[in-house]
C-alpha cells in the first residue's frame, strides 16, 4: 500500500503529486506544508494567497527562520521554544507582514497561560513626567492604559510600543478600556465622562448627567458589560448622585438607576458608587461606595437589575467597612478588605440573602491603637484567585477543595480559602501598591511615588 492512499509514488517511495501540499520558497529556503495549515491564517492573510498559487513555488523575500517560527505557530497554535531566540518586535513585524498578528497575540497573551502561583516581575514600563499613576485600565489582549496626571500613556499588547496623549483633566480618577484604542475617562473634580480616541488624542464624545439642580456632574466610577457602559455621577453640589447606563456601541443613554438625593444631615442616604462591577453570571451590576464621617467609615453594596432598575440585594456596611471590594464570577463570591482590620472577608453569592453574610478569611486581628490597617489596600479577583495588596506586598487567596468534588455538594459555610504570599522574595516589597489590574496573561502593579508600571508574568512564559 502506498504511503498515502490514492497517491502515486516514484521509485524512492515518495509522492509525486499531492494537491493538498503547498511548497513555498522563503529567502532561498524551501518549506512544505498543507492547505489546511495555511487556511488557519484566515482569508485575508498572505498565507491564504500562497495556498491558491498554481504557478510553481512562490518566492517570498523574507527571513526564513522567522517564517519557520510563524509556520509552527499555524501548525500548533503555540510558538515553538526556538522563538525565544528572536526579538519580539521582529516577530511582530513579520506577523504583520503575513497578516497573522492576531494569532501571535493570542499565543503570547492567552489568559490560560496565567499561573498565579508562578508570577514574577518581568518588566517595568516607564512613564514620562513626574506624576505617579492614578489609575490603570487593561484589555483582554494585554494592552494597558495608564493615567498619570493629566496624561494617558498606552502600551500595546506587546508592551514594546507606547503613546501618550494630553487630556483636559487635571488628574484622572476613573479609566476604562473600551478597546486598545478607545477609553472612557472621568475625574471627581471635572464635569462629564469623556470617550477618548487614544490614537488620535481627541475627545470623541462627552457624556453628562442632567441632575435636578443642573449643576456640573463629576464621575465617581466607570464599569461595563459586553453591551453596556456604566458611569456613576455625583452632582457638583454633592447632594445627589446616579448611575447612568449607555449603549457601548452608540454611547446613547439607555437607562438611569440608583438616583439618590441627600436631604438635610442624612449624608448616608446617598453614598455615590465609587466602584462598578458587572457580574455576568447573574446579569447584575454591583455598585459599592463608602463615606467617612464622625461615626467612622460607612458604606453600602447594591446589586442592580439594570433592566428593571430595581435593587436585588443591598448590604449596608457599618462594622469594619470595606476599604476595597471585588466580585468573582468564577468563585461565586464577593471579597472585601476591612478598612479597620485589613482582613479579607468573603460572602457567597448563593447565600446572599443572609443577615450577616461576611466570613473572615484571616486571623480576626484587631486594630492596634485604633489604626485603620486596611486603608489603601486593594483587592481584585482574576480567574479562580483573589489578589489583595498589603502595603508593598500582595496576598494570593485560593479556594481549597474540601470533600465532594462537586461544588454544589459543598456546604456554603464549609468553603475554605488559603492565603499565599505571591511571587519571589526579590520581586516583592517596595512602596505601597496603589493599583492592581489584569490583562491577557499579565498582572500590572503600580506603587506610590513611582513613575512606572510593573508587569508580572508566569515564570517560563513569554519573552
Amino acid at each position: 500500500m502506498p504511503p498515502f492512499e490514492g497517491s502515486a509514488t516514484n521509485g524512492a517511495g515518495r509522492t509525486k503529486t499531492d494537491s493538498n501540499i503547498v511548497t513555498v520558497d522563503v529567502g532561498g529556503q524551501i518549506f512544505q506544508t498543507t492547505k489546511q495549515t495555511l487556511s488557519l491564517a484566515g482569508p485575508k492573510s498572505l498565507f491564504s494567497r500562497i495556498s491558491v498559487s498554481h504557478s510553481g513555488p512562490p518566492f517570498i523575500d523574507r527571513d526564513p527562520e522567522l517564517f519557520s517560527v510563524l509556520l509552527s505557530l499555524l501548525r500548533t497554535g503555540n510558538l515553538p521554544s526556538k522563538a525565544k531566540a528572536f526579538d519580539l518586535q521582529d516577530l511582530i513585524s513579520e506577523s504583520q507582514f503575513y497578516g497573522i498578528e492576531p494569532l501571535l497575540l493570542n499565543s503570547l497573551s492567552n489568559p490560560s497561560q496565567f499561573d498565579a502561583f508562578n508570577l514574577e516581575k518581568s518588566l517595568v514600563l516607564p512613564l514620562n513626567g513626574r506624576n505617579s499613576p492614578s489609575t490603570i485600565a487593561t484589555t483582554p489582549c494585554g494592552s494597558v492604559h495608564v493615567a498619570h496626571g493629566s496624561k494617558i500613556t498606552s502600551f500595546d499588547w506587546s508592551l514594546r510600543t507606547k503613546s501618550t496623549i494630553l487630556t483636559q483633566f487635571t488628574a484622572i480618577d476613573s479609566l476604562l478600556a473600551i478597546s486598545p484604542s478607545l477609553a472612557a475617562a472621568g475625574a471627581t473634580d471635572f464635569s462629564g465622562l469623556q470617550i477618548l480616541d487614544l490614537q488620535k488624542g481627541i475627545v470623541k464624545e462627552s457624556l453628562n448627567w442632567e441632575n435636578v439642580t443642573r449643576s456640573s456632574s463629576t464621575v465617581q466610577a466607570i464599569g461595563s458589560s459586553p453591551e453596556l457602559l456604566f458611569a456613576s455621577f455625583e452632582s457638583g453640589r454633592r447632594n445627589s448622585n446616579s448611575i447612568m447606563v449607555y449603549d457601548l456601541q452608540t454611547m446613547s443613554p439607555v437607562a438611569e438607576v440608583g438616583h439618590s438625593e441627600i436631604y438635610g444631615a442624612d449624608i448616608d442616604s446617598a453614598i455615590p458608587a465609587t466602584k462598578l462591577n458587572w457580574v455576568s453570571g447573574y446579569s447584575l451590576l454591583m455598585a459599592s461606595g463608602s463615606h467617612s464621617g464622625p461615626s467612622g467609615v460607612l458604606g453600602n453594596i447594591k446589586f442592580w437589575d439594570v433592566r428593571s432598575g430595581n435593587v436585588v440585594w443591598e448590604l449596608k456596611e457599618k462594622v469594619d467597612c470595606f476599604s476595597d471590594i471585588a466580585v468573582s464570577d468564577n468563585l461565586s463570591g464577593i471579597f472585601k478588605v476591612g478598612v479597620n482590620t485589613g482582613e479579607v472577608y468573603f460572602s457567597d453569592l448563593r447565600n446572599i440573602d443572609s443577615y450577616n453574610p461576611w466570613v473572615c478569611l484571616g486571623d480576626r486581628r484587631k486594630p492596634v491603637n485604633g489604626k485603620k490597617e486596611g486603608v489603601g489596600c486593594k483587592i481584585e479577583s482574576h480567574g479562580n484567585q483573589v489578589f489583595c495588596s498589603k502595603g508593598g506586598n500582595i496576598e494570593l487567596w485560593t479556594e481549597v477543595v474540601m470533600g465532594s468534588s462537586k461544588q454544589s455538594d459543598v456546604k456554603l459555610e464549609d468553603r475554605v480559602f488559603r492565603k499565599n504570599l505571591m511571587g519571589r522574595v526579590k520581586d516583592m516589597g517596595g512602596s505601597k501598591i496603589t493599583n492592581l489590574a489584569f490583562g491577557g496573561n499579565k498582572m500590572f502593579v503600580t506603587r506610590k511615588d513611582q513613575q512606572n508600571v510593573e508587569v508580572w508574568e508566569s515564570s517560563g512564559r513569554g519573552f
